[in-house]
């Protein structure tokens, strides 16, 4: 598959996540075999007006490439200086506006999925992207505002027809936030209806399901977003599998701790240790998942002040 100049190695993609997808965790991702990473949603104001914790979020790896990063913004001009600033200053390799995110701050500054119900607007978004900048330019929606108004064949073809080079759809709507099951008819619809790369996204947990979403809906890739959290090793026997393989590695309770200690010093040495423990805090329970006495253990850890109280925390879990 590619995205305009740029050729993934395989079919699996990790979803942008506020708050978990910096280089740390992209570079974790990628080692597993993910063919594409993405930044955290970046705002474009953020950008333009010189935030020094905005432009943290463009920060990349070498080892990580490719990488998309991802903007949010809710106007024209804006989306254009943020992407040519980003074309020009960063080494992304792909530009993707989101236009899915149902997070209410998002839509307050009608950004994300707020711009679903205007088309037109949307059409004259991407292609102003798209003719400013060099890299390949993606568009990442939703199936509609709400199941009275899905629209989501509609807005991919206004996307295709402004150059987009690919197309991520979560299979939800915005009034469905994260609720119920992802409807794939809604990723089915839109493949079928472009002729531009549809990566599909939603719900994805599970070798079975990574595999389903493909043979139903016929994408071309999956995204997979809150199924990646602290678990590199399910990338990496989801990898395996569309490469023919049966074999599947199962993490042990060493294995885990050893990935969160592989994690802490990543962030360490690219953001210091006081940075580190803080975003630790919030993922160390993702990889603790199954292990007996987890939740214990993950409470002790988010209220974890120190880099030795963490590593103690940790030990003592090893031994027990």
């Amino acid at each position: 598959m590619k995205i305009g100049n740029i050729k993934l190695k395989n079919k699996v993609i990790i979803a942008p996540l506020a708050g978990y997808t910096n280089q740390a965790y992209r570079m974790i991702m990628k080692e597993a075999g993910a063919a594409l990473t993405y930044t955290e949603m970046i705002s474009c104001k953020g950008l333009i007006y010189s935030s020094e914790n905005t432009w943290d979020l463009t920060e990349i790896v070498d080892s990580e490439h490719p990488v998309s990063l991802q903007l949010f913004g809710g106007e024209v001009a804006d989306l254009v200086k943020a992407a040519i600033l980003i074309d020009e200053k960063t080494n992304c390799d792909i530009i993707d506006i989101n236009m899915g995110c149902p997070v209410k701050k998002v839509l307050k500054a009608h950004s994300g999925s707020y711009l679903l119900q205007y088309v037109d607007l949307i059409e004259e978004m991407v292609s102003s992207v798209v003719k400013a900048v060099k890299k390949p330019v993606t568009v990442k929606i939703r199936a509609g505002i709400n199941h009275q108004k899905i629209n989501a064949i509609e807005v991919a073809k206004a996307i295709e027809r402004a150059g987009a080079s690919a197309i991520a759809i979560h299979g939800r709507t915005q009034s469905d936030l994260y609720r119920g099951n992802v409807n794939l008819d809604f990723i089915k619809m839109v493949k079928e209806n472009v002729n531009i790369p549809v990566i599909g996204n939603g719900d994805i947990k599970t070798i079975k399901e990574a595999l389903y979403m493909l043979e139903y809906t016929k994408c071309d890739a999956i995204m997979i977003g809150r199924g990646s959290l602290g678990n590199p090793w399910f990338i990496k026997n989801l990898v395996s599998c569309l490469e023919g393989s049966n074999e599947f590695f199962e993490p042990t309770k060493d294995d885990r701790i050893n990935m969160i200690i592989k994690h802490y010093q990543l962030l360490k040495d690219l953001k210091g240790d006081y940075i580190a423990l803080l975003e630790m805090r919030s993922i160390s329970g993702f990889y603790l998942k199954g292990i007996p006495g987890a939740k214990e253990y993950r409470q002790l850890l988010v209220n974890a002040k120190t880099e030795d109280e963490f590593f103690k925390i940790l030990e003592r879990l090893r031994k027990n």
